[in-house]
């Protein structure tokens, strides 16, 4: 565990081997949920890369502030920087998804240098909490429900299943305020590879912002924003990718 300048600690694990990539996880999830269980952690030792994976603050073993400000994605980043730093390693490659996407990409904004490069998933030009609305966010996490004919039914369902899970309420709301509207800009001459679910909505343009970019392509065809992490498909391209 790393603690930052603000006090703020980060939970991480780290496998030794070659080239180590740094796992970023999405909201409302951890590191074991996201990379664990699935097998990602496993299939990237096996290959004889190194493996990071952190709980993003909010998340996991991390320390969960609950301004929305401790959640801004330059403070997300240099959290990375920080475990990074902790190891001694001048240089990662990364792995994202869903909201690490975004997390990610700041990474790359606030220390090119420290990235090598970069696999996005599940993340696309529109960033999903910029279209929630701020009071049904409150409403719903404090009292379970959200505004009869909103529009952002996808409250609900993401930020339901995250506090059944046992998820800090408080964290969440913060979580959300401070990554909304966050970008997928990154600096020129990182290597990006996109992949999303050919059923997932979450990541709608991303086909197109890759193409823009001159950027790989991965699209996982019937696969969902949750069955896509499990997708071998996505494992290997990934691999190679990065190799």
């Amino acid at each position: 565990m790393v603690r930052r300048l603000d006090g703020v600690r980060i939970a991480y694990d780290f496998v030794a081997g070659k080239r180590p990539i740094v796992l970023v996880h999405g909201f409302a999830s951890t590191a074991s949920a996201t990379w664990h269980r699935p097998g990602w952690v496993s299939a990237l030792a096996q290959s004889g890369r190194g493996v990071i994976t952190p709980d993003l603050r909010g998340h996991g073993r991390s320390d969960k502030p609950h301004r929305g400000a401790d959640y801004a994605p330059r403070q997300l980043a240099a959290d990375l920087v920080a475990v990074l730093d902790e190891l001694e390693l001048p240089q990662a490659d990364v792995i994202a998804y869903s909201m690490g996407s975004r997390v990610a990409a700041a990474f790359a904004r606030l220390a090119p240098e420290r990235v090598g490069a970069l696999v996005l998933g599940g993340a696309g030009p529109l960033e999903l909490f910029k279209t929630w609305d701020p009071v049904n966010v409150t409403r719903f996490v404090s009292h379970g429900e959200i505004s009869p004919g909103s529009a952002n039914a996808s409250i609900a369902a993401v930020l339901g299943a995250a506090i059944a899970a046992g998820a800090d309420r408080h964290a969440l709301v913060a979580c959300v305020q401070g990554i909304a509207g966050a970008t997928l800009d990154v600096p020129a001459g990182i290597r990006q590879l996109f992949v999303a679910g050919g059923a997932d909505a979450i990541p709608a343009g991303v086909a197109e912002l890759a193409a823009a970019r001159g950027a790989d392509y991965l699209e996982l065809p019937g696969r969902t924003h949750i069955t896509a992490l499990t997708a071998r498909e996505f494992k290997q391209a990934a691999l190679t990718f990065l190799a």
